[in-house]
């Protein structure tokens, strides 16, 4: 099994080996369900699919219902498959069998989180991109204290250059 699910509890700090302290973010991973196990015959594939968090059974459309019956679970908020699993996690892999942590990693184990950002909505270029803004706040500026600035040159090129950092939606992007 090459992870498992969790979600974001919030940050605090530890202090190292060295005395130095250091920021750590704290992860509540799992526990997960198995709600899916598929095979290289029926699916031509190998992959598990995990579900975390509950889930109200009102808020649950009937199908996903249906799809948490057959593993014997409760509805949960995210599904996640996982392809290609090594065949040391074959024993783990039961529909409707519980996963957690301490079955996947051990103590000193590295590892690589993955996420989604909060998504912040259409954004300018001063949040966006970390623009300054125009120069001096005064003399005159009254309008234009965020703004881009130049788009680029004018009579050559005739045109916004690809690429140029413009407003724009912002967040919502999976981070590594």
């Amino acid at each position: 099994m090459p992870g498992i699910l969790g979600r974001k509890v919030g940050m605090t700090s530890v202090f190292g080996p060295d005395g130095q302290s250091m920021p750590v973010t704290v992860i509540e991973a799992g526990p997960c369900v198995v709600t899916q196990v598929k095979t290289q015959e029926t699916d031509g594939y190998k992959a598990v699919q995990l579900a975390f968090g509950d889930k109200k059974e009102k808020n649950t459309p009937n199908a996903m219902l249906g799809h948490f019956k057959k593993a014997s679970a409760s509805p949960k908020r995210k599904l996640v498959e996982f392809r290609d699993f090594s065949d040391e996690f074959a024993g783990l892999i039961e529909l409707g069998k519980e996963i957690k942590v301490s079955d996947v990693f051990v103590e000193g184990d590295f590892l690589d989180a993955v996420g989604t950002s909060k998504g912040k909505g259409f954004q300018g270029v001063v949040k966006r991109h970390g623009f300054s803004g125009v120069g001096g706040q005064t003399h005159g500026q009254h309008n234009r204290l965020r703004a881009p600035g130049s788009m680029g040159n004018a009579s050559f090129a005739s045109r916004v250059i690809k690429g140029k950092r413009l407003p724009g939606r912002m967040g919502s992007e999976r981070v590594k």
